[in-house]
């Protein structure tokens, strides 16, 4: 999958009248296919792999297990599992007949034989065919550097708009008229894919014969549809389409799978983490490329001709590049980023010749072909074909993305995504995990698939300590003309921040002057900024280099900064882009087009009666320990209660969670939750209310991911924010409360019983400076003892429910002598305040 800059938007159209201007042309071939002069190049195949069903259940843990044998490819290839046969929606009736989109015209002999613009337009009698107009793929000249007479510059005209039916018609046409065989049989011919590669690279390399074709290229699938089965709230599903709609495997689900960095970006990026649609026919080309940000990019095959793939390990870019520039050295010299318009093409005969190692890889429906990142890749369509295609961050990634964005700054060129955004969010949620490790020793897959990248040898602490070390140096160098601020939280979440001049993301730090406000640069080009010599001059730091040495110890291992880190995850949370904060604040509560309908109402009605709705499993038992209460509740060991609360895998339905509080050993109690049905998936934490915080924070981020609207139109439900973790657990709940105190008849937990004795008898305890005027309650009958005299005083402002609860304490057979102590105690503190 290519990221293309500048390219035309695709329309998407209903085909709902029929109009005669809108028939498909005919397609025109006037070349004869002669097999004697095919120039199939020799080449050494790109590995395949068969994954077995228990290798496919993870995409992610399957890409690290074949990237050892795989990456020195560049591409690889992946037949997926015989029973792995996910339905094609593209061939639903709607679609496949009525659903139109846009072509580009290419020009094959063209993208790789062919003059500079210039050139070409003064020796434009040579060829018959129009010059092409500066379309497409190629990237507007900055203002600066354009003269007043428009250039033009090869690219990709608009062609004629298809639906999917016509464009197969299209193509069944043009092979048959393109490679038919005159031998008296009156048989149609179906030539092989070496036969029609071989035709390809003879078009290509020779140039003589003009072939003139048409391609589908980069459909938003939001748009036109894609060819997976996606979440759909409110639609039934059979099973057996519900495991294709949730599998790893299914493109609009892979960039963000847990293991892909690419799940802390908020924005649905497209083409990025929303795939993109190719349609091709016979000889449409994806021309050399590399991906953006150098990551991996998986493309799925749904239906139709196979596909022919070359790959160029990434390891080899450089020489690739060279080789390029020593044999086009006119339209570099006309395009200096040629190689990032996607419009040229150099043969593999020739590449070989030059050094550069190319493999390749024939991808058949049903199929995915991987490439690796940096990996250079091409290829064209042997017939009409509908595939789809997606990225995805690996942690591996986080080294060859890093030296991207260096590139990109060097060059000049704007970047797709905010790589530190991506890391830092990588580097909380691991250390979130390690925490959870320390407290629980609980190796959950989710918290080893962490612990795994981080220590001193993990890929994500190498990836983050190498980036602190550039962000010292950086700050290092630029001496003591600028004063340090924090960034505010805000700095980057309406709009992403750029450097004025190499366009470097600037999400970690920033530097600015007083004396331009709103325009910012990097810490390379800070100096840049501006030259009016003001003083005020300024660096602003999301974290300063202690806090990021701090950050780096923190993956390494070191238990104070887990800790102190730990305490920072929620603030810190990568999901404060605007996009994710507008559904963190839950104005969201499903994806579903009936916004305002009456079941958002029903489940805020839901939330409301929670503290009615949690049930009680086990009461537990009781641990006479500081830590197993608090002046709130008693955490009884072997508690369990179930709730009914919205769901972290399918945010538009119920579900049951399962509270539980569980023995850690010396540091006291260790609370869980749990979903019922799906156990592993489960949030722990040493405290209640954290541990409601992270099922919330999951929470938010699922309802970004499973969105397909803006933000802005979402349903409103309640706020997650105003979730109290007690009353998850329900601690609050009345029926809760009474049979967690009726495990303690001797109020034994001293912390819970005193601030509900206070409770009951309607004050608080005094606190230190504030005046207690309780000792002059009753004062005007000395013959009362002072107890007396003070609780009486105390109950005269009990309501009539706190006086009925007070009654059963006073006259209970079994409580007297404790309660009269408890009470004593109490008037001493009342006594001894101020």
């Amino acid at each position: 999958m290519a990221m293309e800059i500048d390219s035309e938007k695709q329309t998407i159209k209903r085909d709902t009248s029929p109009e005669p201007d809108s028939t498909p042309p005919s397609p025109k071939v006037s070349p004869k296919w002669n097999p004697s002069e095919a120039c199939r190049p020799s080449l050494d195949d790109a590995p395949i792999f068969y994954p077995t069903n228990e290798d496919f259940e993870d995409p992610l843990a399957y890409i690290e297990k074949l990237r050892s044998r795989a990456e020195s490819f560049g591409i690889c290839r992946i037949v997926p599992p015989v029973a792995w046969t996910p339905p094609c929606l593209l061939k639903e009736k709607y679609i496949w007949e009525k659903s139109k989109f846009s072509t580009r015209v290419q020009l094959i002999d063209l993208l790789q034989n062919r003059e500079p613009s210039k050139k070409s337009t003064n020796n434009s009698k040579k060829r018959k065919r129009r010059i092409i107009s500066k379309t497409g793929y190629s990237r507007r000249r900055r203002e600066s550097d354009c003269d007043d007479d428009t250039e033009e510059k090869f690219g990709f005209e608009t062609g004629p708009d298809f639906t999917l039916e016509e464009f197969q018609k299209h193509d069944e046409d043009f092979k048959e008229s393109y490679f038919q065989v005159e031998d008296g049989t009156n048989k149609k011919f179906k030539p092989k894919v070496k036969d029609i590669e071989g035709e390809y690279w003879r078009i290509v390399e020779q140039g003589t014969d003009e072939v003139e074709v048409y391609y589908g290229a980069d459909l938003e699938t939001k748009k036109f549809g894609s060819g997976f089965p996606k979440h759909s709230p409110g639609s039934a599903k059979s099973l057996e389409v519900e495991q294709y709609t949730k599998s790893g495997w299914n493109l609009n689900n892979l960039s963000r799978l847990p293991g892909s960095v690419l799940a802390f970006e908020s924005c649905d990026i497209s083409g990025v983490i929303v795939p993109w649609l190719y349609v091709g026919m016979c000889f449409s080309t994806f021309c050399w490329h590399v991906e953006d940000h150098h990551l991996y990019s998986l493309n799925y095959l749904h239906t139709g001709d196979p596909k022919v793939w070359y790959g160029i390990p990434g390891h080899h870019a450089a020489s690739f590049e060279n080789a390029l520039k020593k044999h086009l050295p006119d339209l570099f010299d006309e395009q200096p980023d040629l190689l990032h318009q996607l419009v040229t093409q150099l043969s593999p005969r020739i590449l070989k010749e030059e050094g550069v190692p190319v493999y390749r890889a024939v991808q058949r429906s049903g199929e995915f072909i991987l490439t690796f990142p940096k990996a250079y890749h091409s290829g064209f369509n042997c017939g009409f074909n509908c595939a789809e295609a997606v990225n995805v961050a690996p942690f591996d990634w986080l080294f060859h993305g890093q030296n991207a964005v260096e590139g990109y700054s060097q060059q000049r060129r704007k970047t797709s995504l905010s790589h530190d955004k991506l890391l830092l969010g990588a580097a909380l949620e691991a250390i979130s995990s390690l925490r959870e490790l320390a407290v629980s020793r609980k190796k959950t897959p989710v918290v080893l698939r962490w612990k795994r990248v981080c220590s001193e040898d993990g890929l994500l602490t190498k990836a983050v300590k190498r980036r602190v070390e550039m962000e010292a140096e950086r700050l290092n160098e630029l001496g003591d003309g600028f004063s340090l601020l924090k960034m505010e939280g805000h700095f980057d979440i309406k709009r992403e921040r750029e450097c004025f001049l190499c366009f470097y993301d600037l999400h970690m730090s920033a530097a600015s002057c007083k004396c331009t406000p709103n325009r910012f640069a990097c810490l390379t080009h800070a100096k840049n900024l501006c030259s009016c010599g003001s003083k005020e001059r300024f660096v602003h730091l999301r974290f300063t280099l202690v806090e990021l040495r701090s950050l780096v110890r923190a993956l390494e291992g070191d238990p104070d900064s887990i800790e102190a880190w730990a305490q920072n995850v929620h603030e810190q949370s990568p999901l404060q882009h605007q996009r994710a904060r507008e559904a963190l604040d839950l104005k969201a509560a499903s994806c579903s087009m009936s916004r305002g309908s009456s079941k958002a109402h029903q489940q805020d009605a839901s939330t409301n009666r929670l503290s009615q709705s949690v049930e009680l499993l086990k009461s537990g038992s009781l641990v006479v320990k500081k830590a197993w209460c608090s002046k709130q509740a008693i955490y009884s060991k072997g508690f369990k209660s179930r709730v009914k609360f919205v769901s972290v895998l399918d945010p538009t339905k119920l579900t049951n969670y399962i509270s539980e509080v569980l023995d850690a050993g010396l540091l006291g109690p260790l609370f869980r939750v749990s979903l019922e049905e799906y156990p592993s998936e489960n949030f722990s934490n040493v405290s209640a209310e954290k541990c409601w915080q992270m099922v919330m924070q999951r929470l938010k981020l699922e309802i970004i991911k499973k969105c397909d609207q803006p933000a802005s139109s979402l349903t409103s439900l309640h706020h997650l924010d105003s979730i109290n973790g007690l009353e998850m657990f329900g601690f609050f709940s009345p029926h809760v409360i009474q049979a967690l105190e009726a495990l303690d008849p001797k109020y034994q937990l001293e912390e819970y019983w005193n601030q509900r004795t206070a409770k009951v008898v309607g004050v608080e305890l005094t606190k230190e400076g504030e005046k207690d005027d309780t000792e002059t309650v009753g004062a005007s009958d000395p013959s009362m003892d002072r107890d007396t005299r003070l609780l009486r005083g105390l109950l005269k402002k009990a309501t009539p429910e706190e006086l009925a609860m007070m009654h059963g304490l006073l006259c209970g057979e079994t409580r007297n002598t404790e309660l009269t102590e408890e009470l004593s105690s109490l008037v001493d503190k009342m006594e001894r305040s101020p």
